[in-house]
């Protein structure tokens, strides 16, 4: 369980990826959660197995009641259940005590957070509540699990020199020019550049999101351990702030996915939204295949220049759950 960081914060979803009265399955600490959205916008979440028989919630249905509060309905045996986990059974007009214990979920404005319910060990990063209030949001993609631990995952986001190489492809980088790290513990920033090959005009006539692309991608990523990657990008067009989430669903399974928020310089940059989010989806495919292609175990007997975010993100992941082995006790946490 110390691997996969208890008592750190998760964004488990923003609204706009919950459909309104459709269960959705969501993963962390090895349990498993359904989780809805009623008519309010109001976000509950509940185990995923009936207690009745463990049929999967999320295989099932959504229903306002009477008083205007909504139930999430077990496909087997249709057995409706509140958001404090209470049933009617067949036969009787009266409510039962909770028969499932609900997630504890911290909900700030569109973003859906929870420690699983572990005591907190480190605070929500505001930085998604100030990104919203100063840009557009765009949408979400790239929502995919990958079959890798907590740790792999994060040291692959803070590899910056594997950029020509798992990013080759689309984005063509031909080298990473790192510039500096800003270490402020449990945050921290990256900046490099990253000079592309060009693409030909009849490339891009073809495909025309290739424009978009630019000679030199310059990066700023900030960084909130575990849970958040931002990356800080700008052209002549407008601004965007590409959020990378990640959430130990288990111990050798993780899940990631990208919020895309933008600010538009050029009417022409709302137009290419959809484009910004493909690119998004790409990076965290080839990410994603990459991992599916190390051996976790070979001693590393290289140290390439510049694995200060590597370096970064061992650290903290090392003395965080040190220091929460004996607060893996679940307690209450309230929004």
């Amino acid at each position: 369980m110390q691997s996969m960081l208890p008592g750190a914060p998760w964004l488990l979803a923003h609204k706009s990826m919950l459909t309104i009265y459709q269960p959705h399955k969501v993963s962390l600490h090895s349990n498993d959660y359904v989780m809805w959205k009623d008519v309010a916008g109001d976000v509950h979440a509940l185990p995923n197995a009936c207690p009745h028989m463990g049929a999967m919630l999320s295989e099932g249905w959504c229903e306002a009641a009477g008083d205007g509060s909504s139930r999430v309905v077990c496909p087997f045996h249709a057995l409706a259940f509140d958001a404090q986990g209470r049933t009617v059974l067949p036969g009787s007009t009266k409510q039962t005590l909770p028969q499932l214990e609900p997630l504890e979920l911290i909900v700030q404005g569109d973003f859906v957070w929870s420690y699983g319910g572990y005591a907190p060990k480190l605070p929500i990063p505001g930085v998604l509540n100030a990104i919203a209030a100063e840009y557009t949001f765009i949408g979400h993609t790239a929502d995919r699990t990958v079959n890798t631990d907590l740790l792999s995952m994060l040291l692959n986001m803070h590899d910056y020199n594997h950029q020509n190489g798992t990013h080759r492809d689309l984005f063509r980088i031909a080298e990473v020019q790192f510039h500096r790290f800003i270490d402020q513990g449990y945050e921290s920033h990256a900046f490099y550049d990253m000079p592309t090959a060009p693409y030909s005009i009849l490339e891009k006539l073809r495909r025309p999101d290739l424009f978009l692309l630019p000679s030199t991608i310059s990066a700023h990523l900030e960084n909130h351990f575990p849970a958040m990657v931002i990356f800080h990008g700008e052209s002549s067009l407008g601004k965007v702030a590409q959020c990378h989430l990640f959430v130990p669903e288990a111990e050798n399974r993780t899940r990631t996915y990208i919020l895309l928020f933008g600010q538009a310089k050029h009417p022409a940059f709302n137009l290419m939204g959809r484009a910004y989010l493909n690119f998004g989806q790409v990076v965290v495919d080839q990410d994603a295949d990459i991992l599916g292609k190390i051996y976790p175990n070979a001693p590393q007997k290289i140290k390439l220049n510049n694995e200060v975010g590597m370096d970064w993100v061992r650290r903290n992941f090392e003395t965080f759950a040190v220091a929460n082995v004996s607060a893996a006790s679940k307690v209450s946490v309230s929004p």
